[in-house]
């Protein structure tokens, strides 16, 4: 079978991860990333349909509890001044944004599907968060070459996004078994974004990332 580019880092060494599952998922040999081979996309429409089953209710207890995950040490690497933030993949329920709205700080949104409005992506901000989307990217470093021209010097990105397990457990991981996830990040990959673009990475917690911009 043909290897598949890495959609992350164009890298062309590219092996299959877990040869048993098909369709084939492929991991990047330079910077580790695993992705779903991407002639197995589900359509744009199929995308949205899977997206609106999601129960995003914005007075739901569990999902603030589940989001502030993320909202905690983002907040703490903010500080107590009044930044700007886009929540990038703000989804049908922008929690997040009204949770660091909530916290003082001036919060704009985007969604490929929910919120497509140009404006947003035409500014720079003090800090981008994206919450359990970065997974759905079919092309990662569009995004990710984005979000570098988005924030101003010394900008925080924060993600929150599972990290694969090995070959072996990736068949039958929850997380994968999603239609729409097709790009699974580890903290290796992570690390290598942070050297190639020059970042400071933390992660304080599971499942999250925190980059730092230089000033």
């Amino acid at each position: 079978m043909q290897q598949s580019i890495c959609p992350l880092c164009g890298h062309a060494d590219t092996l299959r991860y877990n040869a048993q599952l098909h369709p084939p998922y492929w991991q990047c040999q330079r910077c580790a990333l695993v992705f779903l081979d991407r002639h197995h996309l589900l359509s744009a429409e199929q995308e949205k349909q899977h997206y609106l089953l999601h129960n995003n209710d914005l007075n739901d207890a569990g999902y603030r509890l589940f989001l502030n995950k993320l909202a905690a040490p983002l907040l703490q690497t903010l500080g107590n001044t009044t930044k700007s933030g886009l929540d990038f993949g703000c989804g049908p329920g922008p929690l997040l944004a009204n949770m660091l709205q909530e916290a003082g700080h001036q919060m704009q949104v985007w969604d490929p599907f929910f919120a497509n409005d140009p404006a947003p992506l035409e500014q720079q901000y003090d800090f981008i968060s994206c919450t359990e989307a970065i997974e759905h990217f079919v092309d990662p470093l569009n995004e990710w070459q984005l979000w570098l021209q988005l924030l101003k010097p010394a900008g925080v990105l924060a993600i929150m996004t599972k990290c694969y397990p090995t070959a072996e457990a990736f068949s039958n991981w929850y997380y994968r078994r999603d239609p729409t996830h097709i790009t699974f990040f580890s903290q290796a990959t992570f690390r290598w974004l942070a050297a190639q673009y020059q970042l400071k990475v933390a992660f304080p917690a599971n499942d999250v990332v925190i980059f730092s911009k230089a000033g």
